[in-house]
């Protein structure tokens, strides 16, 4: 499996997995152009996609999504809550593009397996994805208000994942943001900061674990470099060596980060 994302944070969220057989995106949250330019990058044909996953309803997950499915002829798979949330945002799918997922159960496409699980988040009906390739798992999980136990079992047994930094606790306390803004932010259903992110990875650390890509980095109540520190020292707190068990990458805002292979 390979895996990266094509950009990540409150402008835009796209993830990119590939197996020998499928091509997938989690989320399409930029224009078709960018989502386009950044396939190019890592000599993907736009067309060459088979499937959109999207996790939730918000904009900087659904941007691109319907003009890509239009132009390309790509299925979009979403929650009956999501569908109901984007429908008139994404504009017209035809009837055999839109596809329904369920939590909890299986979708198989070739060599592909993925799995819908449910986050807190204050939208409709979000979910994260697990994806397994013989028997290599994948997991994209962001926005999440908090760890459930659910969402700690399913990120279990992971070889790579992608998951949200959001934001350093102290920086947007003392940020400009309204009020509101912020208890949305650090509430039940907004988003996960940096400490929670580094002790998510400790409650699921395996043998299999190598690559994390620390995703969602707010840029205005967070810093690529502190997403990193807080993460890498939690780890070592842990008695887990960053260094050696396992590596942190950061998940550009703009642009794609590193194409890693998982095996």
């Amino acid at each position: 499996m390979k895996l990266t994302t094509l950009a990540s944070g409150s402008k835009g969220n796209s993830s990119f997995i590939q197996t020998e057989q499928i091509k997938v995106l989690i989320d399409a949250g930029l224009s078709c152009k960018k989502i386009e330019d950044a396939l190019l990058d890592i000599n993907i044909l736009p067309n060459d996609i088979n499937a959109i996953f999207i996790t939730h309803e918000h904009g900087d997950h659904i941007k691109g999504a319907g003009i890509l499915s239009r132009k390309y002829n790509i299925p979009i798979y979403a929650t009956r809550g999501t569908w109901e949330g984007m429908s008139n945002t994404i504009g017209k799918i035809s009837v055999e593009n839109k596809n329904i997922v369920y939590q909890n159960e299986n979708i198989y496409l070739e060599d592909l397996c993925i799995r819908a699980f449910s986050i807190p988040h204050d939208t409709k009906e979000p979910v994260a994805y697990s994806l397994i390739s013989r028997g290599t798992k994948v997991c994209v999980a962001t926005d999440i208000g908090h760890i459930t136990r659910s969402v700690l079992e399913n990120l279990k047994d992971c070889s790579a994942l992608v998951l949200e930094s959001n934001h350093d606790e102290y920086m947007l306390k003392a940020s400009s943001y309204p009020d509101h803004i912020k208890k949305r932010i650090l509430g039940k259903y907004g988003h996960i900061s940096n400490d929670i992110c580094g002790k998510v990875l400790c409650c699921i650390m395996n043998n299999s674990l190598r690559n994390v890509f620390l995703a969602h980095i707010s840029q205005e109540t967070n810093l690529p470099d502190l997403a990193y520190s807080t993460v890498y020292d939690v780890l070592k707190n842990f008695e887990i060596n960053p260094d050696k068990d396992i590596k942190l990458h950061i998940a550009k805002p703009y642009g794609v980060s590193e194409l890693i292979e998982i095996k």
